[in-house]
């Protein structure tokens, strides 16, 4: 019989874990790293027996969905065969992967041969200038070659764009468009503002607005949301689109009554809210001979009840600063 998800102290049952396998990205999203970043030691980094150890706990608990992120999961020498021996060990888990696309064109086949159906690829432009300028690095036509790959080994691709006013709000009929010719999901992110990166609220591009401009531009029907995923995205059908159309608000409308995840780093510290800077530190009892995986669910169920509502906190935050002080890719996509 399958195990019912945990749920916290305010009755809302979590049955996702996002991973994060690295803090390496060979992007510099100036919205993600900023100017500095600080890489975690080699040490410190949770190694794949770990992360498989962490999955067993989320297994065990009830947990039936793991995304793994990084950083950039590609990244990480070895990362295919983490995924491989993964699916191995959890045949019934909802296995899916966020990546910058960058990296993935030659392990598209493999990963849909390991049963790897969904991938969140990163892409807020089409510009391949602006992706330079946003990412410090003139990869563009690589990540289309890893959408390409993955498009045609089966894969459902999941294409995310942070809104930014200022940057690429005039890429909106480009983005429809692209929905309409390929079988993708095209979702626009409202700009969060978290530490580390470079926030700046002149770029903040609310949904409301982009959804009333991508009206303007093509027949949009709202969708139910999917029950069985119980993602945060409003996703609308496109009149005579291939893909669809969705958005994601942490700012306007949020959704922390029904949030459902939990992140572990790279270094195995538990968030259970991403606007939250309290963290839960698994890894001391992951090595420990004596501790284990036994003490590390008695940390995380502590820390379950203890799940903030991550609006309360934004609406506490100091104008003009971050909510949370740690960099995107320090916390895992």
């Amino acid at each position: 019989m399958p195990i019912s998800p945990p749920t916290d102290d305010l009755g809302r049952q979590v049955s996702y874990l996002r991973l994060s396998v690295t803090d390496h990205c060979n992007l510099r999203c100036s919205y993600c790293c900023g100017q500095t970043l600080q890489r975690i030691s080699h040490f410190d980094v949770l190694r794949f027996e770990e992360l498989l150890d962490l999955m067993v706990l989320a297994r065990g608990l009830g947990i039936h969905k793991v995304r793994l992120t990084g950083g950039e999961p590609f990244a990480r020498k070895g990362f295919m065969d983490f995924v491989e021996t993964a699916r191995w060990r959890f045949p019934d888990l909802s296995l899916r992967i966020t990546t910058n696309g960058t990296l993935v064109a030659p392990h598209a086949r493999r990963l849909a041969a390991a049963g790897v159906d969904r991938v969140n690829i990163s892409l807020d432009t089409l510009d391949p200038a602006t992706f330079s300028r946003i990412t410090g690095q003139d990869l563009y036509g690589d990540v289309w070659r890893g959408i390409s790959a993955c498009l045609n080994a089966g894969i459902q691709v999941k294409l995310n764009a942070v809104a930014l006013r200022g940057v690429n709000n005039h890429e909106l009929g480009g983005f429809l468009d692209l929905a309409r010719t390929l079988p993708v999901d095209v979702r626009f992110i409202e700009f969060m503002p978290m530490g580390g990166g470079e926030w700046n609220p002149e770029h903040v591009w609310s949904a409301a607005d982009i959804l009333a401009e991508a009206q303007n531009l093509a027949g949009l029907t709202p969708l139910p949301r999917d029950r069985s995923d119980a993602g945060p995205a409003q996703m609308y059908a496109i009149d005579g689109g291939q893909g669809r159309f969705g958005l994601i608000t942490p700012l306007s409308s949020h959704f922390c009554a029904s949030c459902n995840r939990l992140r572990i780093t790279s270094s195995g510290e538990l968030r259970t809210c991403l606007f939250s800077d309290r963290t839960y530190r698994l890894r001391p009892a992951l090595r420990h001979p004596a501790l284990g995986l036994r003490v590390a669910a008695r940390i995380l169920r502590a820390a379950l009840r203890r799940k903030p509502v991550g609006a309360d906190l934004l609406a506490t935050r100091q104008a003009g600063q971050g909510v949370s002080s740690t960099a995107m890719s320090a916390i895992g996509g």
